[in-house]
This record gives structure tokens, C-alpha cells and sequence, in this order.
């Protein structure tokens, strides 16, 4: 039985994030050009070839009519012309009288080819003469042709044949070379377009700030960054690729069609031209926007697949824990039954491009055969633009489906400019200070901070002074501001009013890049990349030695159990380091701060979702970690903070106590009570 998907603890993600916005087509492809005008040279060579491919077929309709002429001209010759005389039949024939020379004249006259109908009793116009004085130019041509293949026993009507068979093998090998090199060179430079963006789009990902992470919905993010610019592959290999080509293609046939009517005197069929062009391009145009505007949903809609996708992976154990497995595939068979609507209605539009384009294409070529019959033209005029008709029906299919592939790929160009577009980065100033190290003193002076689009403040008027040595604390109850403190400190975030100073001045005025080698972060959380026990001890300090790692690791208390294994620090953790226990996971990480060595240290509750035996093991890495820097730790457990040299306690932002353990015990005030509230659950959880 179907569930709902209206279930209020999990609802359906919305379609559209919340940076989303709309392009004019001119916007999305004047930008795009931005990221291919690095390969412009692949792209106009792809381009060049593919207007050779459209124009290739030039040749070949030129030669039909003058073919046809010659190869019924020899025929005929050949089927009145009686058997060979003998050598010696002139000397034994009469003598022929004048009256008698008509006669055979008039017996062969049928046999010649005759002026065109349509041309008969009616002056030629200045066009029809020049055409004229060509087609005498290329019969010279076709004569010395005919001479030459004379000398290999071709004559007549096979001379015919074989010119046409050269000319077409030529036009056909000409329109293969230059089509597969088209489609080469295009796809080539579409696929390095595709790298460029999505280059830019994760290096435009990693220059946000946790803010916007904080928004963003990570799978739906992947899929944007990943599958979208996979349509600009499409674009340019394809779309582009007709674009050049099948304009071309119908050029080329219009031309001949054109050139061969005033030829032969069929000037109506300029007008037939002229009309009937723009009503194939009306279905075309009348389908772009609602192809745009599904294809832009069905973007999203997938998008949505992914997001669902990488979620229930991301908390399958949350899953296993309650056995939803149900609910899960059936929340995913309606994301995919809505992507199938969508698409479903995308493509009918599609498809019903080609149909009326060809319907229209074809509604005109009968238009214009009855015309042809009805004037009273022969087959010799009218099998010539037989070809040129035929060859336009591929190019005005492709021309149709290019609308709708135009519309789909601004469609996604759209997501993809509008992430690029976003800018919540933390800005850096051109005249930024370099950061060697920590001196002097940290100092948090009146500082307010809300996040983004929120209006209630989460730190108000904080006010403390660190010095380089000192270890500094901050407790208080979930959701009061303490992990807000210690990312305004690295800067994660800039505050909203008021100043964070490192040795005098503002950590916005240092360099981003110095300011996190100072300053090292040690979290709840450890998290870890899907490589090798040493690659993530290493993260962050690139040109560190397997020594200085395995020295690292025996400071965090990890050495032991990473030798334990065979594979030793080459073992691969798995996926957030899955294969490691929590624990251990988190002395990697401890062991990768060590490594890099800051003076500065963040220990966000680093220890407070261990058990008794680990938290020790961890406690003493932790201590080893914090000997000669300067420390400011986030405690959940307020036994690990006692040696604190000054604790600050915070209530939904603001810093009510400060002192030492002792002080604010003593004070009996807010410290006291999570003291004694946390030794009584302690008392609680021995007994």
C-alpha cells in the first residue's frame, strides 16, 4: 500500500534552493562563451568543418539536371543510330540529292534535347542568362571529361554514370571527413568547457562560508555542480554541431533550389520558399517555452533524487535503527514517480517538434510537385530538386529538436549561474596583513553575531581577553552560543558588530589563509576523508614526513592501535572513517592537529561522546596537544576544564560568569548548578 508523502516529520524537499533566479537565454550563453573562449580555436575549426559538411551536397545537385540531359542525349542518340556500316559503305552509297537531306533531319529532330517548357516564348531575365552562360561553361567542362574517359573504352551514356559516380563519391567522402572531424573537435571542446565549470563551481563551493553551507542542501548541491554542466557536453558537441551544420545543409539546397527555379524559369518557387521557410519555424517557436520551462523542473526534480539519495545514505544507520527501510524506498519511488511526470511532459513537447516541423515541410513539397506538374514542367526539371528536397529533411528535423535542446540548456545554465552567483564568502582584503604567529593577546571586544536571515542575536556583548598560554573555557547549556564563539574566533563567520583582535588587530584584516595556520580546530565530531590513516593525519601539512606523522600519532595515543592492524597507517578508514571506533577517530584527528602545529587550539566538546575508558585515552592525547599553546575549549564535561585558567558561562549568548572552577563554584550562581547537575547524573549513571 502506498504512504502518503505529505508525512510533517519528513517532508518533501522544496524543488528550488533558495539562490535560485531567472537568466535571459542571451545572459546564460554570453556567459557560457566566458568558459569556452578558452578553446575558441577547437570550436570555430569544429564549426568551419561543419558548414563544409552542410555545404558538401553543392556540388552534387549541380550535376543532376546537366546529367540527366546528357545521359537522355546519348540514349537517344544511341537508339536511332542504326547498326555500324561496313568500312566500305561510303564508297558503295549513292549520291545523296539535296532534296533528299531533309528527310533523315527530320527523322532524328525528335531525338534532340529541347528548350525547357517553361522557358518557351518568354524572354530571359539577366539572371537566367548568367545561369545559362554557367551551364555552357560546365558542358565544356563535361566535354573534356568525356574526351578523357574516351581514352579508357568509356563513351556515351556510361561517360554519364561514371561522372555522376565520381562526382557523388567525392561529395559523400568530403561530407565524412569533414562530419567526423566536426563531431570530434566539438565534443572535444565541450567536454573541456564541462571541466571548467565544474572546476569553478567546487572551487566556488569551497570559497563559501559555513553560512551558506549551513543553508544549502548538500545532494541537491552535487547534483548541480556534477550533473548540470554535463548539458553543456550536449550543447556544444551537439547542438553546436547542428547549429553549424544544418542551417548550412537547408542553405545549401535553397540556393540550388532557388538558382535552378530562375534557371528554368520557375520564379513562383522563390515566393513558395520565402513563405513556406518561417511556417516550418512556427511550431518550434510555440513549443521553446514550455519546453524550458519543464525541463527547468525536471533539473530540479532530479536534483531532489540525488538529495534523498545521498541523505539515506548519510544516516543509514539512523534507518537500520528504526527499520524504515520501508518508508525510505517508498519516499524515493515518489521522488522518482514526480521526475517521471515531469519528464514525461518535457519530452511529449520535444518530440512534437519533429512531427509539425515535417508535417509543414512536407505539406509544402507537395505544394510544390503539383505546382511543377500543374505548369507543365518534364521530369528533367523536376527530378533535380527531388535531392535537395530529401536532403532538407534531416536538417529541418535537427533544426527542430534544436529549440528544445537550446531551452533544456538554459534551463541548466540557469542553476549553474545562479550558484555561481551566490557570494557568501568571507571576503578578503586586498591589503590583508600576513599572520606568523601568536604573540600578544586575543581579544573579543563587544561583539554581536547572528546568522544569516535570522533576526534574534546568538552572542551578545562578549568581552574576554586570552593570553598566548592561557587556556580559556566555555560551558553553558545546548543552543547557547559556545560552538558560535569558538567559529567566530577562526572566523567561519563575521560578526555582526564589534571586533575580534589577534595581537591588536582584526582577524579581518589578516590573510584567511595565515589565519587557520594559527589557529587549529579539534571537533565533537571527527572527520575523516575515504583514504589511508596517515593521508588524513597528514591533511593539512602536505610536506610532512611518514616520521613527523607516526610521531604525531604516538603524542594522540594512536600509534598503538594503527599498528595493530596489518596494514598499519596505510589502512583505508572508509567513508567519515566508518571502519575506526570513535575513539580512534578521534585521536587521528587529534594527532592531525598536532601535526600542523598551530599556537592556537579550538577543542569544540572534543571529548563528550566518549565512554569513561576512551574519554581518558583521549584526554591524555588531548594534554599532550594543548602543552605550550594556547587553548580555548568547549566543554561538555566540566571535570576535563578544572584546570582551566579562566571559564566563561554562557546563557543564550551572554557571558554571565566568568573565573576559575573554584571562584565559580563558590559563587554558586549558574556554574555551580551544571556542576552539581552534572555530578548527580554522573552519580547516577556508577551507581
Amino acid at each position: 500500500m502506498a504512504k502518503s508523502n505529505d508525512n510533517p516529520k519528513r517532508p518533501i524537499a522544496a524543488e528550488t534552493e533558495w539562490f535560485d533566479r531567472e537568466y535571459t537565454a542571451r545572459e546564460v550563453y554570453s556567459r557560457l562563451w566566458r568558459f569556452a573562449r578558452n578553446y575558441k580555436r577547437l570550436i570555430f575549426l569544429g564549426a568551419f568543418l561543419g558548414m563544409v559538411t552542410g555545404g558538401a551536397w553543392g556540388p552534387l545537385f549541380s550535376v543532376i539536371q546537366p546529367m540527366l540531359v546528357e545521359f537522355q542525349t546519348s540514349g537517344a542518340v544511341q537508339t536511332a543510330d542504326p547498326a555500324p556500316l561496313p568500312d566500305d559503305a561510303g564508297a558503295q552509297a549513292p549520291a545523296v540529292t539535296p532534296a533528299e537531306v531533309p528527310a533523315p533531319a527530320a527523322a532524328q529532330a525528335p531525338a534532340a534535347p529541347q528548350p525547357l517548357p517553361a522557358a518557351q516564348g518568354t524572354p530571359k531575365s539577366g539572371l537566367a542568362r548568367e545561369a545559362e552562360a554557367e551551364a555552357q561553361k560546365y558542358n565544356t567542362y563535361i566535354d573534356k571529361a568525356q574526351a578523357w574517359l574516351s581514352q579508357f573504352g568509356i563513351s556515351g551514356r556510361n561517360t554519364a554514370l561514371v561522372l555522376f559516380g565520381l562526382i557523388a563519391l567525392g561529395a559523400i567522402a568530403l561530407k565524412m571527413v569533414t562530419q567526423y572531424l566536426n563531431q570530434y573537435y566539438l565534443t572535444k571542446a565541450g567536454m573541456k568547457v564541462v571541466m571548467d565549470v565544474r572546476n569553478a563551481m567546487f572551487e566556488h563551493l569551497q570559497e563559501q562560508s559555513l553560512a551558506f553551507h549551513g543553508r544549502a542542501d548538500v545532494g541537491r548541491l552535487m547534483s548541480r555542480a556534477t550533473g548540470d554542466p554535463e548539458t553543456i557536453r550536449t550543447l556544444i558537441s551537439q547542438t553546436m554541431s547542428d547549429i553549424c551544420r544544418a542551417p548550412f545543409e537547408i542553405l545549401t539546397a535553397l540556393i540550388f533550389v532557388c538558382w535552378f527555379a530562375v534557371s528554368n524559369g520557375m520564379v513562383t518557387l522563390l515566393l513558395t520558399a520565402i513563405i513556406g521557410y518561417p511556417l516550418c519555424m512556427l511550431p518550434i517557436v510555440w513549443l521553446g517555452r514550455g519546453i524550458r520551462k519543464w525541463s527547468k523542473r525536471l533539473l530540479e526534480q532530479n536534483a531532489g533524487i540525488g538529495s534523498n539519495f545521498h541523505e539515506n545514505l548519510t544516516c543509514i544507520k539512523i534507518v537500520k535503527a528504526y527499520h524504515t527501510e520501508e518508508e525510505e524506498v517508498e519516499r524515493y519511488r515518489l521522488y522518482n514517480l514526480k521526475a517521471l511526470k515531469t519528464c514525461l511532459r518535457a519530452i511529449r513537447l520535444s518530440i512534437l517538434v519533429g512531427p509539425l516541423t515535417e508535417t509543414v515541410a512536407f505539406i509544402l513539397a507537395i505544394t510544390f510537385v503539383v505546382y511543377c506538374f500543374l505548369t507543365g514542367h518534364g521530369l528533367t526539371e523536376i527530378i533535380p530538386l527531388v535531392p535537395p528536397f530529401l536532403i532538407l529533411y534531416k536538417p529541418m528535423k535537427q533544426l527542430g529538436r534544436l529549440q528544445a535542446a537550446l531551452e533544456n540548456g538554459r534551463a541548466a545554465l540557469q542553476r549553474i549561474f545562479s550558484l555561481l552567483d551566490v557570494h557568501e564568502e568571507l571576503l578578503e582584503r586586498p591589503d590583508a596583513l600576513p599572520l606568523e604567529g601568536f604573540h600578544d593577546r586575543l581579544r573579543f571586544e563587544h561583539v554581536d553575531f547572528r546568522y544569516p536571515g535570522s533576526g534574534d542575536l546568538i552572542v551578545r556583548d562578549a568581552n574576554f581577553e586570552i593570553r598566548p598560554g592561557q587556556m580559556y573555557a566555555v560551558v553553558g547549556s545546548t543552543g547557547s552560543g559556545k560552538s558560535t564563539l569558538a567559529s567566530l574566533l577562526a572566523r567561519f563567520y563575521d560578526v555582526t558588530d564589534g571586533q575580534v583582535t589577534l595581537d591588536g588587530h582584526d582577524v579581518r584584516d589578516y590573510r584567511i589563509a595565515d589565519l587557520r595556520r594559527v589557529i587549529g580546530t579539534v571537533t565533537q565530531e571527527a572527520l575523516l576523508f575515504n583514504t589511508t590513516i596517515a593521508a588524513n593525519i597528514a591533511y593539512g601539512s602536505p610536506n610532512a614526513t611518514r616520521e613527523e606523522i607516526e610521531a604525531a600519532a604516538k603524542l594522540a595515543n594512536a600509534h598503538d592501535f594503527i599498528m595493530a592492524h596489518p596494514e598499519g597507517y596505510d589502512r583505508i578508514v572508509g567513508e567519515k572513517g566508518f571502519v575506526l571506533s570513535g575513539g580512534e577517530r578521534q585521536r587521528v584527528a587529534i594527532a592531525r592537529a598536532i601535526l600542523r602545529n598551530p599556537p592556537i587550539l579550538i577543542l569544540d566538546e572534543a571529548t563528550s561522546a566518549l565512554d569513561t575508558v576512551t574519554e581518558q585515552q583521549v584526554q591524555q592525547a588531548i594534554n599532550n596537544l594543548m602543552k605550550d599553546r594556547t587553548t580555548f575549549a568547549i566543554a561538555h564535561r566540566l571535570s576535563t576544564i578544572r584546570q582551566a585558567d579562566c571559564i566563561l558561562v554562557l546563557d543564550k549568548g551572554v557571558i554571565r560568569e566568568r573565573g576559575t572552577h573554584e571562584e565559580l563554584y563558590a559563587m554558586g550562581g549558574l556554574y555551580r548548578r551544571l556542576c552539581d547537575i552534572q555530578n548527580r547524573s554522573d552519580s547516577g549513571v556508577n551507581t
